[in-house]
Order: structure tokens, then sequence, then C-alpha cells
């Protein structure tokens, strides 16, 4: 829709276009005619000579061609500066909508903080850094029904979190946790309805599955995930942690592959990672086959966690301070790192290598490439750069 302003300037030009019109005409396209007003019901006759005969006959050839090259710039430049003012009143609303939608899609990717959940505890602990903790102190943080769902819901949440760039995940109480909920869970898996062998097999089956997607949400959610536990860390407690990116405790902690004490084999993420992590299959065979403690200097002499702190409080500011370093950098990079790191795992060396290089060849076209490269140039750091979001 033109505005009033754009159909003026683009009318204006009538004048001209009829003038330019009339001195490219023939003769033969004059030819007279009977027309009616019907205005004022008067008949008129065209004549004969046109303009362009007048003109030729007045000042010759070559006056008409002046003549039609000044009306036909002219005719252009009107319409030049008409359409100029339509692209800028365009250009106008355009800004005001892409501003509105940015605005909508951004509410759209930002999830609900803080979550509300019956087993964990989520909150706001640094700009763009969120700590989930396990919550349930009274019962030394059990995995109960409740907690395997909650956590599939919350990281996927997170996943799309926009403001989200990093993850600490840690335990409340006396202890990170002392595994699977027996009286809670036994139920679930053991008690399974129907006469048929395989059909039960099945659906405990299905339920298995169920429960090792709530640790493999942790690698799939592109965030960094920082795990910092203390004190016990029993079973199912050592599949989530070595399903977290970067592993954290305190002095007093440790892990025990508890499974074969209570008659069956680890089966949610344990004997899958827990050797590509230490790289030590002797060792990981020994903890699985005794069920014994690794305390922490075992582990972080291990590889099994990166740094050992004093005490709960130290540990906890030592992750924040991580995740705050982490999520001042620019979140693809980090978060497609994250991806590569976790598929390349997988993986062989030519299948990572050929897969890094279909991922970059989109991804180094960002614009967080060069701001970062002119951040270095000036002599700041990654905190002192806007990245958009993500």
């Amino acid at each position: 829709m033109l505005s009033g302003r754009s159909r003026k300037g683009i009318w204006s030009c009538a004048p001209l276009v009829e003038e330019w019109a009339c001195l490219g005409r023939s003769q033969a396209d004059r030819v007279s005619s009977l027309k009616r007003n019907k205005e004022a019901g008067r008949k008129r006759r065209v004549r004969l000579a046109g303009p362009r005969e007048r003109c030729v006959k007045k000042n010759g050839p070559e006056a008409v061609r002046t003549k039609f090259k000044a009306v036909t710039v002219a005719v252009l430049q009107r319409i030049s500066v008409a359409m100029a003012q339509l692209i800028r009143r365009n250009l106008r609303f355009s800004k005001a909508f892409s501003l509105s939608f940015r605005m909508m899609a951004s509410h759209q990717g930002k999830s609900d903080v803080p979550h509300t959940y019956e087993t964990l505890k989520v909150t706001q602990a640094r700009d763009k850094v969120l700590h989930v903790e396990l919550n349930r102190p009274e019962k030394r943080n059990a995995m109960n029904q409740a907690f395997w769902r909650e956590m599939v819901e919350c990281f996927n949440k997170i996943a799309q979190d926009s403001d989200c760039h990093a993850v600490v995940l840690s335990g409340a109480g006396k202890v990170f946790t002392a595994g699977i909920d027996l009286m809670d869970m036994g139920g679930v898996t053991l008690q399974q309805s129907g006469d048929d062998p395989a059909r039960i097999a099945w659906n405990v089956r299905k339920k298995i599955l169920e429960y090792q997607e709530t640790f493999n949400v942790l690698e799939k959610c592109p965030k960094p995930v920082i795990v910092a536990f203390h004190g016990a860390c029993i079973g199912g407690g050592v599949d989530l942690i070595t399903a977290c990116d970067i592993r954290y405790c305190t002095q007093d902690a440790f892990i025990q592959v508890k499974e074969v004490d209570i008659g069956l084999a680890a089966d949610v993420g344990t004997l899958q990672r827990l050797p590509r992590i230490i790289g030590n299959q002797s060792l990981v065979n020994e903890l699985t086959f005794t069920a014994r403690k690794m305390m922490s200097e075992e582990a972080q002499s291990s590889g099994l966690v990166s740094r050992v702190f004093e005490n709960k409080e130290a540990m906890l500011e030592g992750a924040f301070e991580v995740a705050s370093e982490i999520a001042s950098k620019s979140p693809l990079a980090v978060q497609g790192s994250k991806v590569n790191l976790v598929y390349s795992r997988n993986h062989s060396v030519p299948e990572g290598l050929n897969y890094m290089a279909t991922w970059n060849m989109s991804m180094l076209q960002t614009e967080d490439l060069m701001k970062s490269a002119m951040a270095a140039m000036e002599k700041k750091t990654p905190r002192d750069v806007v990245y958009s979001k993500l």
C-alpha cells in the first residue's frame, strides 16, 4: 500500500509522461475519432496534428530528440524519488516487524526459570549459568520414579533455553546420592504384570531404556554440564556423573559401582562410559566386580575427576567460576565443540574429522568468529564481547 506522499510523488509524473508519450506517438496512431464527454455531455474532435508535429515544424527533428531525452530523464528522476520514499517507509516497517519477531522468538526460546520439580531444585547461579541440585536430602538423594522422569524434562528444557550457556549439577544434603531408591523402584521393574515371559521381558527392556534416557539427556544437552559431587556417589550416581562433561569432587567424596552387591549389572551407563573416561579396563573391571569404593585421590589420578576441593562450598564456588567462564564465550563455539566431542568419542578419528569438516563448513560463517578476532586484536576477553543468543 503506497503512502500519500509516495502516491503524490508518482502521480506528479503524469503530465511529463503524457508529454513523453505524445512526443513518441506516430501520426498513424492519432486517427481522429469522436468521444463523448460523460461529465459535460460535449463532443470534441481529436486533432490530427500532435505536439511532435508542431515541435518538428517549429524547431526541426533535432529539437524533438533533445526534448524527448529531457522529458525521459525528468520522468525517471521523479519515479526514482517516489520509489526511494516508498522503500524507506517499507524499511521502517520491516525493521519494526523484525524486532517484534525477534522478541517473540526470544520469548519462545526462553524456558521458565526457576523450574519447579519434586526431586530437583533449579536456580540461577550466575549470569547464563543454571544450578541443578538433587533435592531429596532426607532420602540421601535416592533416585525414585519422579527423579527419572524429571531429569529428562529438566534437561530437555535447559537445552532449549537460550539464556543458559552452562549448567552446574550437585546434590543437597550430606551426600551426593545413594543411588537407586530400591523401596520405590523395585516394584516397577520386578513386578511386571502378565503371564507371557517374553512380553514381561519386553516391557522390562522398555523401562530400562527409559531409565537410560535419564542420563543420555545430559550428553544430548548442548550446554556443558559440570557435576560437583561430595560424599557418597553410589550406583546410579556413577551412571549420572559419567554422563557429565566435567567432574569435580570434594576430598571426602567416593564412588562405588554398587550394582553387583544387589544382584544385577549396572545398566544405565556406567559400564559403557567409565572405560572411555579413565582408559583403564583392568581398573574398571576391578571396580565393577568388587563394588569397592574409589576415593577422591584415586578418582583424580585415574582421570575420572579433574579437580578435588577441600569442601563442598569451595567446590561449588570453583564450579560456578568455571561455568561462568564457559558461559562468557561464544555459545555457537562451545556447544558445537560439545557436539563434536561426543560424536568423536563414539566414532573413529577419520569419521570424527569428516563430521567436523561438515559441521564447520557452515559454522565458520558465524559473526562470532569476527567478534572474537576483533576482541583479541583490541586486547579484550570473551567476557567483553556480546554474542547473539543461540
